[in-house]
Parts: structure tokens; C-alpha cells; sequence
């Protein structure tokens, strides 16, 4: 085998870098990726184990490998291997949430509108973060119904709350209550799916690969590190729309075709998320470190065991 052959274990772009890093999510996020059967996928996940042992048909390029492991990534867990779920994949990230995000700050002025569409919204987040969850961890269908129930609640009953408390204010401001009830979801479901990574930890690395054991405190910086992502990737769609929409409201468009509203907000709220979502995933890199001395005593002292002297150990922070 040739000396410049690629090292499909990290990504093609420089991941020490954001720019490298937002490169690689635009990528992995691409909602065209969708469309691929699952013979493409097959397909992709072929050619990328083949180049792995060397083994890839005769004339193959680097532009056909790094096409393959795109697609690759944004269809397979990068810990486990396996086909996520369709609408759990990254790629499903800007159409299924720029239509669930429109309809919920369209449709936010009824109560029954606000509880079906953070039901929704949350639903859908349940998926995500159980089809991205970190490592290989598993999570049980108690703590998955734990998590999707606390985070319904907490998304309606702050969205309903704060509806009613804003009803005084200038109509702007009701506008954004949806944001505030996402994040306050965020902040109880996140934790809570991945509750499970919290106590008993995730794997982490050192730089060769060399499994050292499981990590809370990885565990714990990951989750952090994914929620400010999740809360940072909602404030274009859902701060600046609400100002446009205002003003639209006013218009003559809206008001002869009332119809049009939501499939505006959602054509405004999925222009900011194309590129919010990989921009937003690139905040942390997705191999993500830590300092040694953070760990738990015994990786520390698995460390030494196995003779290693690293003042970083790596982990995959999930999405």
C-alpha cells in the first residue's frame, strides 16, 4: 500500500480547526444525504471497509473514498457501526426541525396548538438523542420514556405558562416563548436520555486509540458541551424570524393570503438551520478532549498501567 493513503479514522477536514470542523458538518448534515438507498449506503459502507484492509477495487480515487465515508458518517454511529434511524440522522436535522420549529412559532397562540407541537418537538428529540447517544451505551425503554415525559412537560408547561403570563406584553414577545420552553426541554432531556453515560461513563481514548475505560467525567462534559450546541443552534431560527413575521403580519400579503403564514416561517426558520446546524455542531469537535488529570483515579492509574504518559485523553461527545 502507498504511503499517502488516507486515514479514514478521522475526518477530511482539520478538526482542530472550526473552520475544518463546520466543513465536515456541512458534510455530514447535507440533507441530500437523505435520499441515498440503501444500496448507496451499503454500498459507501463497502468501499470504506475496503480501503480500510486495503483492499478497494483498482483505480479507485481519494474523491470517491471521501465521497463513500461522507455518506458513511451521515448514516452509520461512528462508535457503534450500525444504520441509524432515518429521522435520527444529522441529515434529518434541517428539514424535520425547520418544519416542526415554523409550525411551533406559527401556531403558538392556542393552548391545544402549543401542547401538540412541543409534544411533537419532543418526540422528535427523543429520537435524536437516543440514535446519537455517545459511546455504546445503551439506553432502556424506561429511561427513554422517563426522559421523553419530563422533557414534554417541561416544553409544554413552560410553553403554556409563559403564554399566559405574556398575554399583557407587546405581541413580539409571545413570539419567543417557544425558544424559552425548547430550551428549558433541552436542558431536563438531554441529561436525562443520557443519564445512564453520567453514572457509569463513557469510553475515552488516548491519542493512539487505545481504550483506557469509561469516563463520567468525559460523560459529563460531552452532555454539557452537546446542550450548549442544541440551545446555540436554535437562537437564529427562533430570534429572527419572530421580527420578520411581525412585520409581515402587517402587510398586505399576509393578510389577503393568512395561509402563507406558516409556510413562510418554515421556508425562514430552515434557511437559518442550513447553516446554524453544522455551524452549531462545529462548536466542540466531535473527538472531543480533556485533560488527564480530570479523570477518575482509576483511569489514571490505568493509564500507568498501560504505560502512557498522555496529558489528554479523547471521547466522542455524541451530537
Amino acid at each position: 500500500m502507498g504511503e499517502n493513503r488516507i486515514n479514514l479514522n478521522e475526518p477530511r477536514f482539520d478538526q482542530g480547526t472550526y473552520t475544518g470542523r463546520a466543513k465536515h458538518f456541512f458534510n455530514t448534515t447535507n440533507p441530500l444525504n437523505l435520499f441515498a438507498s440503501g444500496a448507496d449506503l451499503e454500498k459507501a459502507k463497502l468501499l470504506v471497509n475496503q480501503y480500510r484492509q486495503g483492499i478497494e477495487p483498482s483505480g479507485t480515487t481519494d474523491d470517491q473514498v471521501w465521497r463513500a465515508k461522507n455518506l458513511y458518517d451521515s448514516a452509520f454511529h461512528p462508535d457503534t457501526g450500525e444504520k441509524m434511524f432515518m429521522l435520527g440522522r444529522m441529515s434529518a436535522q434541517v428539514p424535520v426541525n425547520m418544519t416542526i420549529t415554523g409550525c411551533m412559532m406559527t401556531f403558538y397562540r392556542t393552548t391545544p396548538a402549543v401542547i401538540f407541537w412541543q409534544w411533537f418537538n419532543q418526540s422528535f428529540n427523543a429520537v435524536v438523542n437516543y440514535t446519537n447517544r455517545s459511546g455504546d451505551s445503551p439506553i432502556s425503554t424506561g429511561r427513554l420514556g422517563l426522559s421523553y415525559a419530563l422533557g414534554t412537560s417541561v416544553a409544554t408547561g413552560t410553553a403554556v405558562g409563559l403564554n399566559h403570563l405574556v398575554k399583557s406584553a407587546p405581541p413580539i414577545v409571545g413570539r419567543y416563548v417557544p425558544f424559552v420552553a425548547v430550551c428549558a426541554a433541552n436542558c431536563i432531556n438531554i441529561p436525562c436520555m443520557r443519564n445512564t453515560e453520567i453514572s457509569q461513563g463513557i469510553p475515552v481514548f488516548t491519542e493512539d486509540g487505545t481504550r483506557v475505560g469509561d469516563s463520567p467525567a468525559a460523560a459529563k462534559r460531552a452532555i454539557s458541551q452537546v446542550l450548549l450546541s442544541r440551545i446555540v443552534m436554535a437562537c437564529p431560527g427562533m430570534w429572527i424570524p419572530p421580527v420578520i413575521m411581525q412585520r409581515m403580519e402587517k402587510g398586505a400579503f399576509l393578510k389577503k393570503y393568512p395561509m402563507m403564514n406558516a409556510p413562510i416561517q418554515v421556508g425562514l426558520v430552515g434557511f437559518f438551520l442550513i447553516f446554524a446546524t453544522p455551524l452549531c455542531c462545529a462548536l466542540f469537535p466531535q473527538k472531543s478532549s480533556m485533560a488527564a488529570s480530570a479523570l477518575e483515579d482509576d483511569l489514571k492509574q490505568k493509564l500507568k498501567d498501560l504505560g502512557k504518559s498522555e496529558d489528554r485523553v479523547y471521547f466522542n461527545k455524541g451530537l
